[in-house]
């Protein structure tokens, strides 16, 4: 049996449990989305504000989680956050919530090829994972067109194909609910429910995605952390993965030069061969191309983490194949052509001796089978399963 072993370094992640006032608990709705009588007097000041630093729970190997300056972390605007993020209130007709596209037991996907909204309209894209999210510091979508977290957030209350609703609709039910002003108040310290805006909404509902981290109790993190081993096979998916199998005759799979850091995504946007392209402004969906205007973008979608990845089928930013082993296939094939695929994945595969222009040997099936298996070393069921991260609606 190979034996591949990091050494090992200790694990300390912090736990901070989400807290707020037996008050504040007791007036949430079960089903979330509800709304009381508005308050005659919307002055909130008789509301202690105390907020209490909060600090991201992280495995000792992974570094520091990006904060910004004027968002710091606090257990109040994280559990207000936590609530916004499960509750529909924020859809037009209070259905739909962040969670619906976003769930926990598919590490924040919701599971389908496109996500549909209220109205029953199917979107075009695939609910990409929340996964640490946070350390996601190269814009943010499948097409990048969200440079932050809090502006990520904005968006899906008034895209007409997600929530469907208004800024100033969703505000007015938070203002009128029972809960919501306390919740903003205890948060941010707005003296007013007038006070409350999208932006802070959107500063929230950014906190309780930064704290969706992994645990670093996967199988994989533990053979990096030198507390556990990988099987034979499992250890030959990881040598191929990392194009450092060439001791064990193993082909180059070239897979992390797109998924690669410690959140196994390459922080970049690629064209990985999905379709078979002559000219690059005939992409059904152009991608970055539409963010950044450039030609040579169309086609390239950001690399999705690869942590977890066996809980998010379907795949791709369209949802086109449904397992592991059809990715394998198509990069073990090296995809198909047009004029900006990546590089790399032509190069899948062994050199062919001789080859003129310079070729390489497709995936053989055992060998995708094997990076296969090291993929499902990467489930983290400590993350799907963290109490903290769940729906406080239930």
């Amino acid at each position: 049996m190979k034996k591949l072993r990091w050494f090992p370094r200790p694990v300390s992640v912090v736990t901070l449990g989400l807290c707020l006032t037996a008050l504040a608990l007791s007036s949430c709705q079960k089903n979330g989305g509800g709304s009381g009588t508005p308050d005659a007097d919307d002055d909130l000041t008789d509301i202690t504000y105390a907020p209490t630093p909060y600090t991201i729970a992280k495995p000792a190997h992974f570094p520091e989680v990006p904060v910004p300056a004027d968002n710091p972390m606090t257990a109040e605007a994280v559990e207000l956050g936590r609530h916004l993020f499960y509750d529909p209130i924020l859809s037009g007709d209070s259905t739909q919530s962040c969670a619906s596209c976003h769930l926990p037991s598919g590490s924040f996907t919701d599971n389908l090829a496109v996500s549909v909204g209220i109205d029953g309209i199917a979107g075009k894209r695939s609910a990409m994972s929340l996964l640490n999210v946070a350390y996601a510091t190269n814009r943010l979508f499948w097409d990048g067109r969200s440079t932050t977290l809090e502006a990520q957030a904005l968006l899906p209350v008034e895209d007409p194909i997600e929530m469907h609703n208004t800024w100033p609709n969703a505000l007015s039910k938070l203002r009128q609910h029972e809960t919501y002003p306390t919740l903003f108040r205890k948060a941010f310290g707005i003296a007013s429910k007038k006070d409350m805006s999208k932006e802070l909404a959107a500063k929230a509902i950014a906190q309780f995605e930064r704290i969706l981290i992994s645990s670093g109790k996967s199988k994989y993190d533990l053979f990096k952390l030198g507390l556990g081993e990988l099987d034979d096979d499992e250890t030959d998916g990881f040598l191929m993965f990392f194009d450092d199998g060439g001791q064990f005759n193993l082909p180059d799979a070239q897979c992390f030069h797109c998924h690669g850091g410690i959140t196994l995504t390459g922080n970049q946007y690629f064209n990985n061969g999905l379709d078979d392209i002559s000219n690059v402004n005939d992409f059904p969906d152009k991608g970055l191309g539409i963010v950044t205007g450039n030609p040579n973008d169309n086609g390239k979608f950001r690399a999705t983490t690869l942590r977890n990845i066996a809980l998010t089928a379907p795949y791709m930013h369209d949802g086109r194949f449904k397992t592991l082993e059809q990715v394998l296939d198509h990069y073990g094939r090296h995809g198909k052509p047009s004029p900006n695929k990546d590089l790399f994945i032509n190069q899948i595969g062994n050199l062919i001796p001789g080859s003129n222009p310079v070729r390489y040997d497709t995936l053989s099936v055992q060998h995708r089978r094997k990076i296969v298996k090291f993929l499902h070393t990467l489930t983290d069921t400590a993350f799907v399963n963290n109490p903290d991260i769940q729906n406080p609606f239930k």
